[in-house]
């Protein structure tokens, strides 16, 4: 109950108890009946009733108001959202925006609404139009960043969908963290249109840092991992009502020659995994920084735990294979897997199609004959495929600029997901 309420309340209870006296009945009737009779007005009691229905208006207007605020939603994302943006969305989280922007094709782009904390800003978008849109439209817009008073934040991953009848897309875009200061946002989008240069529109939009949500968790880390070609220090955690962001920085000689450096690394809340999102990193002269995203933290926590299961490592073989022994034969290569499928002559080139796990990248290969040894020119057409077991294995032709024979194959090394189990606990205060 607000303080209105409370007071109209009160006056109820007062009027209520409150009694005429007793001789006042009698006095009402003798004043009354030296009065003489009047004919009623219509046009008065119009305005009484006027009056009373703008009263009526104003009040359940007031009234509507307040439950459209506390019950507001962005409608049609759910097949989008997380369950914790869903949970978020239900609970009239975010703010609505409603504005729009006419593209090239005719189709109307709306701003629906913006979640925003200190880890990121979630844009709730739709793209219509009646005449119908293709699978090619949601490649040919890309909405690129938001700029404002101290903001310059950069998409960062998005996802859509079409309806049924292909009219209409829904997306949801996300964006770094935009400033506390800023009163109006601008979004900056990109067309790419066939045999034309980019457009670029922008659309303006106000915002209110005030309905921002507030962050949960912001905690120091600061503890560093040794691996095989470097070292990795975790820096921080935030934790938001949307999502948890690890940051850190790394100096690793051999990161990013595997496409699941950061897939091994677990955040442990309550004893329970918490579903990573994504990862991203930037290049600096030193190494790189980068941040590890997460869901959002459970209610009522307990504990918390960051557990480096695996990282990708080195392991150096330097091994010869020889050809004409191991051709569809499995090779051994400390606890890995090598096939060499086939080989084929090409002009002036060998080619050598081999077969390894999904983690194993092959390192200083060259090819050996009489007169030379030949390094690795190109890698090509990788694909995957199973064997009669449901083994996956990852296939690619291996290129080698020679009209000659050859009799092996030596391997230096190779980069594979190694096995580290390493774990931090980050204190909750």
């Amino acid at each position: 109950m607000n303080e209105l309420e409370k007071q109209l309340s009160e006056r109820k209870i007062e009027l209520q108890s409150t009694t005429a006296p007793p001789e006042l009945e009698g006095r009402l009737r003798d004043a009354l009946s030296t009065i003489p009779p009047k004919k009623a007005n219509p046009l008065k009691l119009m305005w009484r009733l006027s009056a009373a229905a703008l009263f009526f208006i104003v009040l359940v207007g007031y009234q509507f108001n307040g439950f459209a605020y506390y019950g507001k939603k962005f409608l049609g994302f759910d097949d989008l959202n997380s369950g914790t943006l869903n949970q978020l969305n239900e609970a009239g989280m975010g703010q609505n925006v409603d504005e729009q922007i006419v593209l090239e094709d005719g189709s109307i782009l709306t701003i629906d609404g913006v979640m925003t904390d200190a880890n990121q800003l979630i844009m709730y978008y739709t793209v219509l139009n009646e005449e119908g849109l293709d699978e090619e439209s949601i490649h040919t817009l890309h909405l690129h960043h938001i700029s404002g008073f101290l903001t310059n934040s950069n998409a960062s991953s998005g996802t859509s969908t079409f309806n049924e009848n292909h009219t209409e897309i829904k997306g949801l875009m996300r964006f770094d963290p935009v400033s506390g200061f800023a009163k109006n946002l601008t979004l900056t989008l990109h067309e790419y249109i066939e045999d034309s240069p980019l457009i670029e529109k922008k659309i303006t939009f106000p915002y209110n840092p005030n309905l921002a949500m507030q962050t949960q968790l912001k905690q120091p880390i600061n503890e560093t991992f040794k691996v095989d070609q470097g070292q990795i220090t975790f820096t921080s955690i935030t934790a938001t009502p949307t999502s948890t962001f690890i940051e850190g920085k790394l100096n690793v000689d051999n990161y990013g020659r595997l496409n699941q450096d950061f897939a091994g690394l677990e955040l442990i809340a309550n004893g329970k995994p918490v579903i990573r999102s994504g990862s991203s990193s930037r290049s600096h002269i030193r190494g790189y920084t980068f941040d590890i995203r997460y869901d959002a933290l459970p209610e009522n926590l307990e504990t918390l735990e960051l557990k480096m299961k695996r990282f990708v490592g080195y392991d150096g073989l330097n091994q010869r294979v020889d050809l004409d022994s191991f051709v569809g034969e499995t090779i051994d290569l400390n606890g890995k897997r090598l096939r060499i499928k086939e080989i084929n002559r090409a002009e002036d080139e060998l080619h050598l199609i081999i077969a390894t796990e999904d983690d194993i990248l092959l390192d200083g290969v060259t090819l050996i004959s009489e007169e030379a040894s030949i390094p690795l020119s190109t890698t090509l057409n990788q694909t995957y495929t199973a064997d009669e077991n449901g083994h996956e294995w990852k296939l690619r032709t291996l290129v080698f600029k020679t009209a000659g024979d050859a009799d092996a194959l030596h391997i230096e090394g190779m980069h594979f997901m190694k096995e580290y189990d390493l774990s931090v606990e980050i204190p909750i205060k």
